[in-house]
């Protein structure tokens, strides 16, 4: 019997492109959304505490984030197209996040009014995880058919 390759691409390469790809997507999104259309906003909200953001900090945050989830792909995938498998990988993992990020933060901060955060928070880890699990499939899986 004649086995099917595995549709998942293998290799560090596969990981770096994949974690580039994520910070490719992300870094840029957050300093846009955070400082730039949003940015007094958040000032209101008393989400953003310091005058000047860590960049660094940041990149690296995003980075790891980038690694941890490129090897974390080929553990959940189970089947499907690269846009399906990728939209479901995004929204699991962004629901994950939301949970220690979001609501998180509104417990530990005075952060208020916390409906606006949740909604500005929810709708920014939608678009970052929805891209970003889109991108690490269409990386990481052979085009099928």
């Amino acid at each position: 019997m004649i086995e099917k390759p595995s549709p998942i691409r293998a290799g560090w390469k596969v990981v770096a492109l994949s974690a580039a790809a994520y910070v490719f997507i992300v870094f840029p999104l957050a300093i846009i959304w955070h400082l730039v259309l949003f940015k007094s906003t958040y000032d209101n909200l008393g989400y953003i505490g310091r005058e000047e953001p860590g960049f660094l900090l940041g990149f690296a945050s995003i980075a790891i984030q980038g690694v941890l989830l490129a090897l974390f792909f080929p553990f959940i995938y189970r089947n499907g197209g690269r846009l399906a498998s990728g939209i479901k990988f995004g929204l699991f993992l962004g629901a994950y996040h939301w949970t220690i990020h979001v609501v998180a933060a509104a417990a530990k901060a005075p952060i208020e009014p916390v409906g606006l955060f949740f909604l500005l928070e929810s709708s920014y880890l939608t678009l970052q995880f929805g891209l970003a699990g889109i991108a690490i499939a269409f990386i990481q899986l052979r085009k099928q058919g």
